[in-house]
């Protein structure tokens, strides 16, 4: 937890009601996300029990499995959930635009789908839970004696694929609620509290009247407000317990009878749950959306539609492991994606970039000076190289020779070439590189020299992240095991067990 979190944490304790940790939205929120609340049977992982999901929040649809130990429903659970999500994700696909990639000879056009499904779970155990179904279902076959309806392992592909890219920080097709409020703002309990989705909600909107530390309390009564799931209450076991035993030994009108308590009983445990998801994304989407969000959706719109290309094209499942370059490949997107999103954040954000200041990486002042006629000797000629000189109030860190940017000028380098003391202050000097609009020599476009007044910030964020060159998987060398075979599902795949 950074020093600004602790403060926020300690004020929202003081005042009774969640503290904002940005100033804007650093998450893309859908119009229309697809939500899905699951439910798991007590004792196992992944055993689907119950499920409220769809797109419109005053419709939800309930799935439920009223024997979750017989494998065959369970896999009906997944076709019914299948029959909802797969189209929802197809009609993503329906209006694209084309986009170019690679400079010269080596440019190509592309389609992007204009949109991107989003999912949205109460929670982290959702995700985890999202990436086991996934992990049960991708690899089950159409065929022979353990047979599957085809939609089965196609979304068992999507929903790896969609617990895959939750893993990058950046990225909006994955999200738990509880985990977006609490980038957002700061309640007044600890993180393992924090990932109670209706006392996240209570500490940021508390009820009229109430504080939000006296409304989280009121939600730990199971009774008003069940588990957001995949884990049912232990209370609640017991009477699902005795419905279920009773099912199972019941026929006929009766059965069908107890079928119905069933239903009843998990819908009023889901329901709420369902309601505050809603309501979770409608208070993250009231926030004004940070600069770089578009940008981020994009890349999520295009990874999507290659995705679904590669579906349509080849169609294989991801293998149980990764391959070694595909591995390192993935580790490299994920160092890379981590990067952009802190240095992306920051540069939208005041608050945020606060954060960096008081770490030393970033510093905040006002210009008092700026030569922008400055020469410095260079190879065949001299080199423009405007200065301008700060005074931070507050101590400076950075040492001479840091190469650092600015976001209000982001494709412009800059050098802190001399730092002093003065008067209380500390007076930068920063020589500049780029960002003149292709200029060469002076005066600089207006807007691109910064003026003397003017308050900047600048931090060594974003400086020197490259991604990572690898090899393609099939010119693996030979020191790490060579080019991989290709990965064939075999019939133990198709027997995995769910819990």
């Amino acid at each position: 937890m950074s020093m600004l979190s602790t403060v926020a944490t300690l004020r929202a304790i003081q005042t009774g009601r969640a503290q904002p940790l940005t100033t804007v939205r650093h998450q893309h929120v859908d119009a229309r996300p697809f939500v899905l609340v699951p439910l798991t049977l007590a004792g196992e992982a992944c055993a689907p029990l119950a499920a409220l999901v769809g797109t419109d929040p005053e419709r939800p649809i309930l799935l439920t499995v009223r024997q979750p130990r017989d494998r065959v429903l369970r896999f009906r659970f997944v076709e019914e959930l299948a029959a909802l999500l797969l189209p929802y994700i197809a009609g993503c696909l329906d209006e694209t635009e084309t986009y170019t990639t690679g400079k010269g000879k080596g440019a190509q056009e592309r389609e992007c789908a204009l949109r991107a499904p989003q999912l949205l779970v109460p929670n982290g155990e959702g995700i985890a839970y999202v990436r086991r179904l996934g992990r049960l279902t991708r690899l089950r076959t159409t065929e022979g004696p353990h047979a599957v309806h085809p939609d089965v392992p196609t979304l068992g592909k999507w929903l790896t694929w969609l617990a895959n890219q939750a893993e990058f920080p950046g990225s909006s097709t994955l999200l738990a609620v509880s985990r977006m409020l609490t980038a957002h703002w700061a309640t007044g309990q600890s993180s393992t509290e924090d990932s109670h989705l209706a006392a996240v909600v209570a500490w940021i909107d508390p009820p009229e009247g109430s504080s939000g530390a006296v409304a989280a309390r009121e939600t730990e009564n199971p009774l008003v407000c069940p588990p957001a799931g995949p884990a049912t209450d232990a209370g609640f076991d017991v009477v699902l317990d005795d419905l279920l035993t009773r099912y199972a030994e019941a026929d006929g009108r009766v059965r069908e009878r107890l079928g119905e308590r069933i239903d009843s009983a998990l819908r009023e445990q889901l329901r709420p749950t369902w309601d505050l998801v809603w309501r979770g994304a409608g208070l993250v989407r009231a926030l004004p959306e940070g600069n770089h969000v578009e940008e981020r959706w994009t890349y999520d719109r295009r990874w999507f539609s290659d995705y679904a290309v590669y579906l349509e094209e080849h169609g294989h499942p991801q293998g149980k492991r990764d391959r070694a370059v595909g591995a390192a490949r993935r580790l490299a997107r994920l160092e890379d994606a981590v990067s952009r999103y802190q240095t992306e954040r920051a540069f939208d954000d005041p608050l945020v970039m606060a954060e960096y200041e008081l770490t030393g990486e970033a510093f905040t002042g006002t210009v008092v000076a700026r030569d922008g006629d400055r020469f410095v000797p260079g190879g065949k000629s001299p080199r423009w190289r405007p200065v301008i000189t700060v005074r931070s109030e507050h101590p400076v860190r950075l040492t001479v020779g840091a190469e650092v940017r600015s976001p209000a000028r982001p494709l412009q380098k800059a050098e802190i070439i001399d730092v002093t003391p003065y008067d209380g202050t500390h007076l930068v000097a920063l020589q500049l590189a780029g960002g003149f609009a292709s200029k060469r020599k002076p005066p600089a476009p207006p807007g691109t020299l910064a003026e003397v007044g003017e308050k900047v910030t600048y931090t060594v964020l974003g400086v020197g992240s490259v991604l990572a060159k690898l090899p393609a998987e099939e010119d693996t060398p030979w020191t790490h095991g060579g080019p991989p075979p290709p990965y064939e599902p075999t019939g133990e795949d198709a027997e995995e067990e769910w819990a």
